[in-house]
């Protein structure tokens, strides 16, 4: 008699990307972690031109892993690279530093099924390496405190940044957003994305419940500083109001004299600036509105009294002024 086969896993549909560059042994350990979830997602790595023999190391630890090496460093494009290369409704991002812990990925599914205009989850992040406890990002708790609420259509709170390691999208909604722009390589690269997903009219919401782990590796980050400011700069020319990005250009310049990374920065958003004047594009009013909300958020209302004061804890009546 002729046992009926097991029943098929149903497919994954939600795949992830990795992309990396010179970090071969970190990446490797990140596929052992990616390839033993549960879930089974589709991985494919972007290999921004290692030169460390990454490529030969994936295919042959990871053969099931598609790998694509387009001969250059793209930075943070990589990832769009990636996600057009799989099929998958949702794509959950990863640096070679970081994975997803076993059933992440199936809660953001269901979180992406029954949240229709929800476009990027970000999750929650927590730091160190495997085996050992691990601590939560600081980051966190910036995005679950978001002074922009809870929209009734979201399953968390609506936020408008995340970390790129700990990032789920709708695969079509990131594609249509144009992805991570080139134009600004690596640091802080996910807010131009966040801003051109909510002025299509996408959600973005922390969902604490989605969890990614990340393992940064502790050497320097030659240059991050100035990379971040440069891409500050350059996203407020492409996206805020002019009285703004001319605000933030002399606040930079102002900084040059004391501060070499400040003239790094503005260096290199000059040599940039035709091409981010180029692509400009406001941001509706509603979006820019969000966005000056969170650099300015109301203030916290003044901590409630537990108990009654007692007579001589009275205040004195005020005096009448003219």
């Amino acid at each position: 008699m002729t046992l009926p086969a097991p029943p098929a896993r149903p497919a994954a549909r939600a795949g992830v990307v990795v992309i990396t560059r010179n970090r071969r042994d970190r990446l490797l350990h990140t596929l052992d972690r990616l390839t033993a979830l549960p879930e089974q997602p589709p991985v494919t790595v972007v290999d921004n031109a290692s030169t460390d023999h990454t490529a030969h190391a994936v295919r042959t630890h990871h053969p099931a892993v598609t790998l694509l090496t387009p001969g250059r460093n793209l930075g943070a494009a990589g990832r769009n690279l990636g996600a057009a290369a799989l099929d998958t409704p949702y794509i959950a991002f990863c640096d070679d530093d970081s994975w997803w812990e076993a059933g992440a990925l199936t809660h953001a599914t269901r979180l992406f099924d029954t949240h229709p205009r929800l476009a990027l989850i970000a999750a929650a992040a927590h730091v160190g390496p495997p085996g050992h406890l691990s601590r939560p990002d600081p980051l966190n708790h910036i995005l679950a405190t978001s002074p922009l609420g809870h929209a009734p259509d979201l399953p968390g709170p609506s936020v408008l940044g995340f970390l790129a390691c700990a990032a789920v999208v709708r695969r079509d909604a990131f594609l249509a957003a144009g992805g991570f722009h080139p134009l600004l390589h690596f640091g802080g690269e996910e807010t131009l994305l966040a801003l051109d997903l909510a002025a299509a009219g996408w959600g973005l919401a922390h969902c604490p419940q989605v969890i990614a782990r990340h393992d940064p590796d502790p050497g320097p980050r030659t240059g991050r500083t100035a990379r971040l400011l440069r891409n500050e700069l350059l996203t407020a020319w492409m996206r805020r109001p002019l009285p703004h990005a001319l605000a933030r250009t002399w606040a930079l310049a102002r900084a040059c004299p004391a501060d070499p990374a400040a003239r790094t920065a503005l260096t290199a958003t000059v040599a940039r600036l035709p091409a981010a004047l180029a692509r400009r594009r406001p941001l509706p009013p509603a979006v820019e509105h969000s966005l000056t909300t969170l650099e300015n958020p109301p203030p916290a209302p003044p901590p409630r009294p537990t108990t009654r004061p007692g007579p001589h804890e009275r205040t004195a009546p005020r005096e009448n002024t003219p």
